[in-house]
């Protein structure tokens, strides 16, 4: 039986110091067909560990309806990277951010009245409970004591960024261990003060996240963490975009030199992100500090593997830097091909947007919020008949909202009238006489952190 532990110093796999050099990647952000190459890819970067996020909204977007097949088979995730040789780190949340959809709750959960989130909330918790234990039956059996991967369990999320219910994350601790989770279990936090002091709990392991100032950042989480290894659980190597920004990138150079600092230090270290990928459909979410910023499709991250999984000059100057501190593959993977040119032929669609053809309809005396609805699609339209005397002799009125979210189209009789957004601060337009006013709204991601 290999053992992996949390030794004075250092990790410890089967009694012997080892050193966590782990990359990120979201198997619910890259297609099941390309889940090997790209585990592959970061075994020859010289990485020994892949690193995942479970999205607990992704295989229960329904309760009670769960879902762990083809895309969302982490399972078969997990026994890939053992197949490729690396062990495995499995951050369940079950809040996780990621700049994901409702940071991974559910709608359902969120929308349940009177229910505090990420706390010890027995309302909250009752489905937490069948979550994690869902989670794992997956991840138990494929934990390395057993003969599996998977070496290192985190407990929530940034806990100390949001709050500071200790017996809420004591709670899940002892779930996670009743479940027969018997690895070390971790928590991760920013290197502030109170996020470690608030986001700790006894019987985990605290880790930090950062991308620049290694030491200095190492130093505040060695004050909190006096014992054990040093840890970057998430190392940001880029960052993300939200529409209407700029593609956000850093530096090569700068971030090389930080991931030598980090390395040099003796700490060990997961990159965020290894390769993003793609919020597929419409799970994108949003940050909202004092303003919505919802995210973009891509999740390129600017990472060493690139959205279409190739490598970037990021990759090889991180293999390069990864190589003064542990052995390194001779092997490389091929660089970039040349991408297909093709042509297709557009056509108009028509004004009525067909793509938004009810699936399902009701009747209401006002407009009802997506969760009164229970629409888990990213678009309802809202129409009604305008009153015949509404306009009496203006040619236009205003049409005013408290607010829209995310974004509306607004049309009167099929004629397109103009866009509001919530993004924008926007509540109101004017619109012509007439006699239909249809209103299409687009949910662009919920909020995950803010």
């Amino acid at each position: 039986m290999t053992t992996f532990e949390i030794g004075d110093t250092d990790f410890l796999l089967d009694g012997e110091p080892h050193r966590i050099l782990s990359g990120t990647i979201h198997y619910f952000r890259v297609h099941p067909d390309q889940w090997r190459d790209r585990v592959r890819k970061a075994r020859l970067m010289g990485l020994n560990t892949i690193e995942t996020y479970i999205a607990w909204n992704a295989h229960e977007p329904v309760r009670g309806r769960w879902e762990q097949t083809g895309a969302l088979d982490v399972g078969a995730f997990l026994d890939i990277v053992a197949d490729e040789g690396m062990h495995a780190i499995v951050r369940p949340g079950p809040y996780i951010c990621a700049e994901w959809h409702n940071g991974g709750l559910p709608v359902w959960l969120t929308r349940m009245r009177d229910v505090r989130p990420r706390s010890s909330d027995p309302r909250y918790l009752e489905p937490v409970v069948d979550y994690l234990r869902r989670v794992y039956d997956i991840v138990t059996p494929r934990q390395i004591d057993r003969d599996g991967t998977v070496v290192l369990v985190q407990i929530e999320n940034e806990y100390g960024a949001y709050g500071s219910d200790v017996a809420y994350l004591a709670e899940l601790v002892r779930i996670t261990r009743e479940a027969g989770i018997t690895v070390p279990l971790t928590t991760v936090d920013q290197p502030q003060p109170h996020m470690l002091r608030d986001g700790s709990t006894p019987g985990a392991h605290l880790t930090a996240s950062f991308g620049s100032r290694s030491a200095e950042r190492l130093a505040t989480l060695r004050r909190h963490q006096p014992t054990g290894p040093l840890m970057c659980s998430e190392f940001w190597n880029g960052w993300f975009d939200w529409w209407g920004g700029v593609h956000h990138t850093t530096a090569t150079a700068a971030s090389a030199r930080d991931l030598d600092e980090l390395l040099a230090a003796g700490a060990s270290v997961n990159l965020y992100m290894f390769h993003g990928g793609t919020n597929f459909g419409a799970t994108a979410g949003a940050n909202d500090k004092g303003r919505y910023k919802p995210l973009v499709t891509s999740y390129d991250y600017d990472a060493p593997l690139d959205e279409s999984g190739h490598p970037t000059e990021k990759y090889h100057a991180f293999r390069e830097v990864i190589s003064r501190y542990a052995p390194v593959p001779d092997e490389l993977p091929p660089a970039r091909p040349a991408a297909p040119e093709m042509t297709v032929a557009l056509a108009p669609a028509g004004v009525r947007m067909p793509w938004i053809d009810p699936v399902a309809s009701a009747r209401s005396v006002r407009p009802t919020t997506f969760d009164e609805i229970d629409a888990l699609t990213p678009v309802v339209a809202y129409e009604t008949d305008l009153p015949d005397d509404a306009f009496l002799d203006a040619d236009a009125l205003p049409l005013v909202f408290d607010e829209v979210r995310d974004l509306a189209w607004v049309s009167v009789d099929d004629r397109p009238v103009g866009r509001i957004s919530r993004t924008l601060g926007e509540r109101a337009l004017a619109i012509p006489a007439g006699r239909r006013l249809r209103v299409v709204v687009e949910d662009q991601g919920r909020v995950n952190y803010g």
